[in-house]
């Protein structure tokens, strides 16, 4: 049996691991000595504080501090404790770290490596404290990964640690405990290659970080209805496997994009928008995205779920383009409001 561990357990190892292999890899964060999250746990007894330093609560200071070591040789893990924190520090993570390895011309490198808590944190933690903004960065030019399952956890977190360009790994809080096969060895998933997590032939589902499960337990609830989903996990955005989306497309002549960012200029838009150019000639319908709302997310529970994408939204989703082929009634779609 193979053995099985969850997402934080998997993240932790792919850090200790690459801290064992190059004694350039350093942790910097608030907290990472006492490890809040669990990730560092026990990084400051096996490394010592030259390569675990704990730092003010001032994002933009140790973001900034970790691109100077980055170019003087260290690869610095930043640990974010907050998500929207890096609004904080997008001058030194976009216009500095990202870019001046060009501005150098290719003459230095900037191996950091962001560790950001993703969406799905929990309910209730209001506007300020919830924005999954990983498309602000994909618009800078910023790499980055979001993986689903601890496997990938592991493998995206070694492989972004070991690249020579910034990366941001966004980790989403409500997955940590989410258990799944990882083995003891290393790990390692490149960058800018997705995967088919579910095969199918009717149509295309892209779902997202913690909406990949979401759409897996909606295609295997159609299978018997004779439904067949395919669900792709692109796992790294940018770079992102658009050969691999083509060749799904290709088959299914149909795609939906399930994504927790937001509607207007989000990571779903420009999926959409790459398949609609490019792929118009084998797309038998129209293209859905489902996305959180163009709206702060509110500190109630009970209304978060209508800004949230949900399980139920996708299943409408199919079910309406698929209607005429699988003589289903088409249902309305609640896929993200904008504030008009």
């Amino acid at each position: 049996m193979e053995r099985q561990i969850n997402y934080l357990q998997a993240l932790r190892e792919a850090l200790l691991s690459e801290m064992r292999r190059d004694a350039n890899v350093v942790v910097l964060g608030e907290d990472v000595r006492h490890s809040l999250r669990g990730i560092t746990k026990g990084c400051h007894e096996e490394f010592g504080p030259e390569r675990i330093f704990d730092t003010p609560i001032s994002e933009a200071a140790f973001v900034g501090m970790a691109t100077g070591g980055a170019i003087a040789g260290l690869r610095p893990v930043v640990e974010f404790q907050i998500g929207t924190l890096i609004y904080v520090a997008l001058e030194q993570m976009v216009n500095q770290a990202q870019k001046l390895r060009y501005m150098m011309g290719g003459q230095g490198r900037i191996p950091v490596t962001y560790l950001v808590p993703g969406s799905g944190a929990r309910p209730g933690l209001a506007g300020q404290h919830s924005d999954h903004a990983y498309p602000s960065l994909l618009q800078g030019g910023m790499k980055v990964v979001i993986p689903a399952t601890p496997f990938d956890a592991k493998g995206l977190f070694t492989a972004a640690i070991r690249e020579d360009d910034p990366v941001v790994v966004f980790a989403p809080a409500a997955s940590m405990s989410l258990k799944g096969p990882v083995p003891e060895e290393e790990v390692y998933v490149p960058l800018g290659k997705g995967e088919l997590k579910k095969h199918g032939t009717d149509i295309t589902v892209l779902a997202v970080g913690p909406l990949v499960y979401e759409a897996l337990k909606v295609a295997h609830r159609l299978d018997p209805e004779g439904i067949s989903v395919e669900v792709m996990d692109p796992r790294s955005l940018l770079p992102f496997d658009y050969e691999l989306l083509a060749s799904s497309i290709r088959r299914t002549g149909r795609l939906i994009v399930f994504d927790d960012s937001n509607r207007t200029c989000g990571f779903a838009a420009e999926i959409a928008a790459f398949a609609g150019e490019n792929l118009f000639d084998s797309l038998k319908g129209a293209i859905i995205r489902i996305t959180r709302s163009d709206v702060p997310v509110p500190f109630s529970t009970a209304l978060d779920r209508h800004v949230l994408p949900q399980g139920e939204q996708l299943e409408n989703a199919i079910r309406r383009i698929l209607g005429e082929k699988k003589n289903v009634l088409p249902q309305e779609i609640p896929i993200g409001t904008r504030r008009d």
